[in-house]
């Protein structure tokens, strides 16, 4: 019946009504975890996340495997992340709220300029920007951009004297909607760094078919 199958759709609706669960698809969008990493990654205690796990795989939008006994959750294929990154682009259009809420989290509540996936390799081939990746360790190890530097948000600042002070930074993180490059921003403007961000972050790196490095090594465009 027509009826139901609108049943089926609001089900998803349903599932995606809590805003920590979008935020778990998104972590998961970048790369699996186990509980205990997604806890600390949205400050939920773990019977939360488990909750929330649970009812998402029920609903076949999250997947598992066992290794030993650790069992990692992941996004359960490709058209999961389409379907968060169409909830983002979605909001970013309709919500001003969205907007407003990143111009007040960068540097003196204005936004920084944003870079574009094309022009931010044509400044990687030539040596003109140094790309950073702030998100988890474990995120930048599943898959970043090539020729991009591990500087996780919460290490950024003990780190910034490795960069130096005259270099051009593009930072990225999981999305337009991910906070934590417009925070790195930020904290590099205050130090008087020439830093913007990708307008966009890994998912929709990975979705334009542009190569992906893998493991700890930046790797090259």
């Amino acid at each position: 019946m027509r009826a139901d199958i609108y049943e089926q759709l609001a089900r998803i609706g349903k599932i995606v009504g809590h805003p920590k669960r979008i935020e778990l698809l998104e972590i998961l969008c970048q790369s699996e975890r186990p509980v205990d990493s997604l806890a600390a990654a949205t400050g939920l205690q773990l019977t939360t996340v488990s909750a929330h796990l649970q009812v998402m795989r029920q609903a076949r939008l999250v997947e598992t495997r066992r290794e030993g006994t650790r069992i990692y959750y992941r996004a359960a294929g490709a058209e999961v992340c389409q379907f968060v990154k169409a909830l983002s682009d979605l909001a970013r259009a309709r919500l001003a709220e969205v907007d407003q809420i990143l111009r007040e989290i960068e540097t003196g509540g204005h936004s920084a300029e944003q870079v574009s996936r094309e022009e931010l390799i044509a400044r990687v081939r030539r040596g003109d920007a140094v790309v950073i990746d702030v998100r988890p360790s474990e995120e930048y190890q599943a898959g970043h951009i090539p020729g991009a530097l591990s500087l996780p948000l919460e290490h950024l600042e003990a780190k910034l004297d490795e960069i130096g002070p005259n270099v051009e930074v593009v930072a990225y993180c999981r999305g337009p909607l991910c906070l934590l490059a417009p925070q790195a921003v930020a904290i590099m403007r205050r130090r008087g760094m020439n830093a913007q961000r990708l307008e966009e972050g890994m998912p929709e790196w990975r979705q334009a078919g542009l190569p992906v490095a893998v493991g700890t090594e930046p790797g090259s465009i």
